[in-house]
């Protein structure tokens, strides 16, 4: 389960929607069917939510919103043309704070041009 293509760090791996349900499966100790459901259930609720233009909100991972853009004058960036990009909705995804801290565990706390170090120098 490799991830693929340009662009692609090695090593990396990519959580299909099977590989959820096995992680179900050995688990919470369900049938596969069950724990296809159950997987199934979760993404179905999302998307009806979604759909309906509802936020989503999962504790400690983040929240899903869809924004709706206007129809606005855009460019064919190869002609230069000028032409109407049609309104349209996107789905935005905000990581909690806690998603983003363990995200970040791993990186050289950042510090401010002005803050100075206190290592004695």
């Amino acid at each position: 389960m490799e991830a693929k293509g340009p662009g692609k760090e090695e090593n990396k791996m990519t959580l299909t929607k099977a590989d959820l349900v096995e992680r179900v499966f050995e688990k919470i100790g369900l049938s596969k069917r069950e724990a296809t459901d159950v997987v199934e259930f979760v993404f179905d609720a999302i998307k009806e939510n979604l759909t309906k233009s509802d936020k989503v909100k999962i504790s400690g991972f983040g929240n899903f919103v869809v924004r709706r853009k206007k129809a606005r004058v855009g460019r064919n960036p190869q002609s230069g043309e000028e032409m109407m990009i049609t309104a349209r909705s996107v789905l935005t995804f905000k990581p909690s704070q806690v998603l983003k801290a363990m995200l970040n565990k791993d990186l050289p706390e950042r510090r401010h041009p002005e803050q100075k170090s206190h290592t004695g120098s």
